[in-house]
């Protein structure tokens, strides 16, 4: 009984994932074919990184990132006042019962994973790697 269980959890949260990435799609062909008319979005390349949903599909995070590193503030802004716009189209292009509402978020792993690089590259911290290597 209780594998049963597991199965139908497991088949959920593969399904939230590619309901997850189908959202990612939407968004991103939205952007890139300019159909949100803003100038601010308009004026970016804007990558939909990630987009995280809940479990019950009802809410989704898209992690946005402009290309160009221009503006990340203005085109979060721009995304979160067009929300009402590109819910409607998710909504229409999913063709599920019922559509996730949208928060947009910039994305900061690349300021993250930046960080951490130049961490590692830190002349001690380069030391204490390589005496741990050659224990």
């Amino acid at each position: 009984m209780a594998h049963k269980q597991d199965h139908t959890a497991e088949q959920q949260s593969v399904r939230v994932l590619k309901v997850g990435e189908r959202v990612r799609h939407i968004l991103s062909e939205l952007l890139a074919r300019q159909e949100v008319h803003d100038e601010v979005l308009s004026a970016s390349n804007i990558a939909v990184t990630e987009v995280r949903l809940t479990p019950d599909l009802r809410n989704a995070t898209a992690y946005v990132k402009p290309l160009l590193d221009n503006g990340e503030d203005e085109v979060v802004k721009a995304l979160r006042q067009n929300t009402a716009f590109l819910q409607r189209e998710v909504a229409k292009r999913l063709g599920l019962k019922f559509a996730p509402k949208l928060k947009f978020r910039k994305d900061e792993s690349f300021a993250e994973a930046d960080r951490i690089e130049e961490l590692l590259r830190d002349p001690m911290v380069a030391r204490d790697l390589d005496e741990g290597d050659e224990a």
